[in-house]
């Protein structure tokens, strides 16, 4: 299941539940096809007070579904990957994702239990009738299409910049890191995405983000790109020590940083499926989405 999944989540980082609660913490870019330099998308349904990611159109909510003969709705998770799955000293489950997947059941006015189960093991836990949802930050792609239905994306991991805090450097355009050394792991579709809209960038590859951010945060290049999921918390975090920010972005261009993750369910359960959309839209629209992104990200990756 994890080879189906690349990139398997919105990011890979691991903190346990002490550093977590320490380390808790939107302008979007897309980029052109025709080989131009990023441009900026249209505006987002974003609160802008508020800065949080919107994925859903504030003017459309979808057709209430009959949701009659819903008695409940068994979700599906993990509990290894913070913020959005983990464990609390007692034992229980948390994190955005168990948030969100109450706040569903409670729009839908329907009960709700969570399981845990192992990554590789929620797929077959669906379709064996274990489960009705897996809530647990599943890639949509072209390969998990082919084992579940999703509901709409309630979550992407964008690309961004970060540069030392007392940088010179006013924007990451491809204008202003013309010739200057940038960190990016190798292989990486960080890599792939500087290679076709930073030509002229000094690209210094890695084997890993860890090794990326060092370099940035010792001097020795003035500018990482990487997941900012990941990037957000090391941010955030005791190890960069306000040594760095973010700096434009964040970049969103499907063809690198994929489409997002959703709410899957087996395959052809419609109905299930139209009444996740239309609890997704109903979140959004109340702002109750809004604030659990901000209870989890108050210093978001957007």
């Amino acid at each position: 299941m994890r080879r189906l999944t690349q990139p398997r989540r919105t990011g890979l980082l691991a903190f346990n539940g002490a550093a977590l609660a320490a380390l808790f913490l939107t302008s979007c870019f897309t980029a052109a096809a025709d080989g131009a330099p990023p441009a900026p998308a249209p505006p987002a349904s974003t609160p802008p007070a508020a800065n949080t990611p919107s994925f859903w159109d504030p003017n459309r909510t979808p057709e209430k579904p009959d949701v009659s003969g819903l008695r409940q709705i068994r979700f599906l998770t993990e509990d290894d990957y913070p913020p959005f799955n983990f464990l609390l000293s007692d034992g229980q489950v948390a994190g955005f994702n168990i948030d969100l997947a109450r706040a569903i059941c409670v729009e839908l006015d329907t009960a709700c239990t969570i399981q845990r189960r192992r990554w590789d093991l929620l797929v077959p836990a669906l379709n064996d009738n274990s489960g009705d949802a897996i809530i647990a930050s599943l890639a949509i792609n072209d390969e998990t299409r082919k084992q579940v239905d999703f509901s709409g994306p309630y979550m992407l991991t964008p690309g961004r910049f970060a540069m030392q805090a007392d940088t010179t450097l006013k924007s990451a355009s491809p204008a202003a890191l013309a010739d200057r050394p940038v960190a990016v792991v190798a292989g990486s579709r960080h890599e792939a995405f500087l290679q076709a809209f930073y030509p002229r960038s000094t690209l210094v590859t890695f084997e890993t983000p860890a090794l990326a951010r060092s370099a940035l945060k010792n001097g020795r290049v003035q500018a990482t790109f990487g997941d900012a999921i990941a990037l957000s918390y090391w941010l955030n975090g005791a190890e960069a020590a306000g040594c760095c920010v973010f700096r434009d972005g964040p970049f969103t261009d499907p063809k690198y940083f994929g489409e997002g993750v959703g709410i899957a369910v087996k395959k052809g359960n419609a109905p299930l499926r139209r009444a996740l959309d239309y609890a997704l839209s109903r979140l959004a629209q109340r702002g109750v989405f809004a604030e659990l992104y901000l209870k989890y990200f108050p210093v978001g990756p957007f």
